[in-house]
């Protein structure tokens, strides 16, 4: 398997000129920041259903029945939407490996959320369609981390998107190798405190199902119930309170091996996080250092501190 992360990626977002108009819509994170840390698959579902470049506009338009239907919007007779629906159920199926998915917002193929819809008189209506390739996705891959381009501008949302890539990327890997019930077992053990930053109550829920791990004589259904189950709970955005109560865990660690000034110090940083007044890279970088001075090979395990190359600079931020 590729050691990198494989991503698809709506083509337009990669600098490709695919779009209606002949133009593109070029991430700089995206292609200047992690295109070096993984492997971009690029699509464009319209120019895959045969349609060039340029092209007239398309829309989805919601029929008096309720189906949403793609069509031109200069001629809104002219229907494309079995040809989007047929490339999508063939080209799917190929991205089981895939790590995660960004794609192109407002798009009446690619976007994710709040895509205009019409009427079949050529009425606006609300911001409240998924464009057909993207809706398929979600539906087929649930568990597949997926954003479109203008969210990813949020560095919350930024983090939260790549912290779950590496995280399935790492999953992948697990099965690809072979499943066992060791390696399933040091996996989770590893995201125990990533896991809790993100939703305590869900890290308590998933540890009665991990437990049972020696109950299932199939590996490969435990696995694919658990991976739906790791990556919901990865999406919950962690929350400023939920990694104060990480780090003062990770503080207990050390309170023997610190002086009083220096335990004293360290909650004060930690302190100041939760307050909003330091990144959470402050107090996470005192404490590997202590790490590195008191190695605790509990602590040394956990993807907690780089759950993601520390290069993207994700955590530079006050979050």
């Amino acid at each position: 398997m590729n050691t990198q992360p494989a991503i698809g990626i709506s083509g337009c977002l990669t600098g490709s000129a695919v779009r209606f108009d002949g133009g593109h819509k070029r991430m700089s994170f995206v292609m200047d920041g992690l295109a070096q840390w993984v492997t971009f698959k690029p699509v464009c579902p319209e120019m895959a259903i045969g349609l060039p470049v340029p092209r007239p506009a398309l829309r989805l338009v919601q029929a008096t029945t309720g189906d949403i239907n793609m069509r031109f919007s200069h001629a809104p007779h002219d229907d494309v939407t079995q040809k989007m629906a047929e490339f999508t159920a063939s080209y799917l199926p190929q991205l089981g490996n895939l790590s995660g998915f960004i794609v192109c917002a407002k798009s009446p193929s690619c976007g994710m959320e709040r895509v205009r819809l019409y009427d079949e008189k050529g009425n606006r209506g609300r911001k409240e369609g998924i464009g057909l390739f993207t809706g398929v996705l979600l539906e087929k891959y649930p568990w597949l981390p997926v954003e479109e381009d203008g969210r990813l501008h949020d560095p919350i949302l930024r983090e939260n998107f790549v912290e779950r890539v590496f995280a399935l990327h790492e999953l992948n890997i697990l099965r690809a190798n072979g499943l066992t019930r060791r390696a399933l077992l040091d996996f989770h053990s590893r995201y125990k405190l990533q896991l809790l930053a993100h939703h305590q109550a869900g890290y308590r829920e998933i540890g009665p199902f991990v437990a049972s791990l020696h109950e299932w004589d199939d590996l490969d259904a435990f696995f694919i119930v658990y991976r739906e189950k790791l990556m919901a709970l990865l999406k919950k955005l962690a929350s400023r309170k939920n990694h104060t109560n990480v780090l003062m865990h990770i503080q207990g660690y050390f309170r023997n091996q610190l002086t009083s000034r220096q335990r004293g110090e360290l909650r004060d940083v930690i302190l100041h996080y939760r307050d909003g007044l330091l990144p959470i890279l402050a107090p996470l970088t005192l404490l590997k250092h202590y790490l590195a001075e008191y190695p605790d090979q509990y602590l040394l395990t956990q993807n907690y501190f780089s759950p993601y190359p520390e290069n993207l600079c994700l955590r530079m931020t006050v979050n």
